[in-house]
């Protein structure tokens, strides 16, 4: 909490959606953005136990969704989110310029094994409904998500967290080379990053052979290959 105020000094925040997970669901980071012209979309959990129990006791019985989106097939899994948002707690909850509550669950079918996966989290904003629907509230929260797993993707494969690469231009162009390589392997192979960069830290030449480099991974260069 003590380093996210400064990082966002800088910034323009007019207008601008800040969302954030538990840690930062803070009553003071609240004020600090509605203050500065922003907004804010925070996860409740158990760092906020009054908060996040009220906010589930109240949709216990939540009934339809206010909003679902379709079914995505994403890397081999079936994804599908659906939202339910009240305004029944502004006026009761201890926290800063409630707008609306709200409740996302989030269902994955792993497509080998066929096995549902489903979680659920609640979270609170200072939007109002009539500047942010359940389909928009919705949107944020996927948008806080897929950085975090991609920053999750890198650091575990890569485990960018630790780099000690500190000088120059150092660490932004390793950056870029990690999500260049996570990119490729994404687009190339059928298995995680994870297990594709295990199969070819075993041994160096594969990774030639997988970015088509060699003669044998290369029809072409294979056909035109000199003989003897």
């Amino acid at each position: 909490m003590g380093m996210a105020i400064p990082v966002l000094d800088p910034l323009d925040l007019t207008d601008k959606t800040v969302t954030a997970d538990a840690l930062l669901t803070q009553r003071k980071l609240a004020e600090y953005l509605v203050q500065r012209g922003g907004h804010y979309l925070f996860i409740a959990k158990d760092n906020q136990p009054t908060l996040a129990a009220d906010i589930r006791l109240h949709f216990q019985d939540r009934g339809e969704p206010d909003f679902r989106e379709p079914p995505a097939l994403q890397h081999g899994r079936i994804e599908s989110r659906a939202i339910w948002t009240s305004t029944a707690l502004n006026d009761y909850l201890d926290f800063p310029c409630v707008g609306q509550v709200f409740v996302i669950e989030r269902t994955v079918t792993n497509k080998k094994t066929g096995k549902t996966t489903t979680e659920t989290v609640y979270g609170v904003t200072d939007h109002t409904p009539d500047r942010a629907n359940p389909e928009r509230l919705l949107a944020f929260n996927r948008g806080h998500w897929g950085v975090e797993a991609h920053h999750w993707m890198l650091d575990w494969n890569w485990d960018e967290d630790r780099c000690t690469i500190r000088t120059g231009h150092g660490p932004e162009n390793i950056s870029r080379l990690r999500r260049f390589a996570t990119g490729l392997i994404q687009a190339k192979s059928n298995d995680s990053v994870a297990a594709t960069i295990d199969k070819l830290a075993r041994k160096v030449r594969r990774v030639f052979d997988y970015l088509g480099m060699t003669a044998n991974s290369n029809p072409r260069a294979a056909q035109t290959a000199p003989v003897g």
